[in-house]
């Protein structure tokens, strides 16, 4: 399926780079693909994590020699689309571009059709997109610290909305539970938008949406963010504190997306697509485009990738099992 470049020699590679051609900032793959790549997305078209696919299925292409064709396999919360990649010829050089959800489903389902650690390899994180803790902006309650301790109080009750059980926008309000201890009252919804609509409307106290999602009810002033759900003040609100920060020790909770790949796929192909996929990363415009959807790189690949997975499928397990 491919073959083995031979290396640039020094002295050509050093004549590019002083000619200033664009080319010498890229290292030559280490294999040829003789045939079209694949990326399964297993979401509809024009989810987020669609849309990611598909700049990097555009700019990926002229790097690899091959056109990257971007299909999709919903259903199950992400476990046809996977189950499809694992069943496609190794050769075939399949990538299954994941979220979050990728370690939720493990923890909810006991009859898993593959072992996640086992069956699929980490090629690439893409980016993450921290959550809000957003509340309706006539809320009496301007600081996180003061809502946390309101709901502390033992005639305390508060909603939170999501898009459904299980979903990330519900495990970052079981997160925030366990961490905070209080106990805000699940509303699931069909999708994030309509919990956040709730919120609003003033139906629902708070909810943790994606920050790209929560920015538009913020600027427009229907809602106000107490709070961001990474280690780190987001650039896009620069005056929103962490979660962390009013000391709930270090609350970590963001929606990631990456690219993973049948576990028994050539070592070469592996290290090919990730080096590709970080060129494709460190393209402007790609890093613009991620911006704009509230997204911040992520440059873990192979090994230390597939450690963030596991720990990240740990500390899901932990919050499934500590909540209803």
């Amino acid at each position: 399926m491919f073959s083995l470049h031979r290396r640039l020699t020094a002295g050509l590679a050093a004549a590019l780079f002083l000619a200033g051609s664009s080319q010498a900032l890229a290292a030559p793959a280490p294999v040829k693909f003789d045939a079209p790549l694949r990326i399964i997305v297993p979401f509809s078209p024009g989810a987020l994590i669609d849309i990611i696919a598909r700049i990097y299925a555009e700019k990926l292409g002229p790097l690899l020699g091959q056109p990257v064709v971007v299909e999709n396999k919903p259903g199950a919360g992400g476990l046809v689309g996977a189950q499809r990649t694992l069943n496609e010829p190794v050769d075939k050089n399949t990538m299954l571009f994941v979220s979050s959800s990728y370690v939720v489903i493990p923890a909810v389902n006991d009859k898993m059709p593959y072992d996640t650690l086992k069956d699929f390899s980490g090629i690439s994180a893409i980016a993450s997109s921290p959550t809000l803790v957003v509340l309706n902006r006539k809320s009496p309650y301007d600081k996180l610290g003061d809502f946390v301790e309101a709901a502390r109080r033992p005639d305390a009750r508060f909603t939170y909305g999501s898009a459904g059980v299980n979903s990330a926008t519900d495990l970052v309000g079981r997160y925030f539970n366990q961490e905070a201890r209080v106990h805000l009252e699940h509303i699931p919804y069909k999708g994030v938008q309509e919990g956040v609509a709730e919120v609003a409307a003033g139906r629902v106290d708070v909810s943790f949406p994606p920050i790209a999602l929560a920015l538009p009810f913020i600027q427009s002033g229907q809602l106000k963010a107490l709070a961001v759900t990474s280690p780190k003040r987001s650039a896009l609100l620069p005056d929103t504190p962490t979660v962390a920060e009013i000391g709930l020790g270090d609350f970590d909770y963001s929606i990631w997306y990456g690219v993973v790949m049948n576990a028994k796929t050539s070592p070469a192909v592996k290290q090919a697509l990730a080096d590709a996929i970080a060129q494709v990363s460190r393209d402007p415009v790609v890093q613009e485009q991620l911006t704009r959807q509230g997204l911040v790189p992520d440059n873990r690949q192979l090994k230390v990738f597939d450690e963030y997975i596991a720990r990240e499928m740990d500390k899901f397990n932990k919050i499934l099992k500590a909540t209803p």
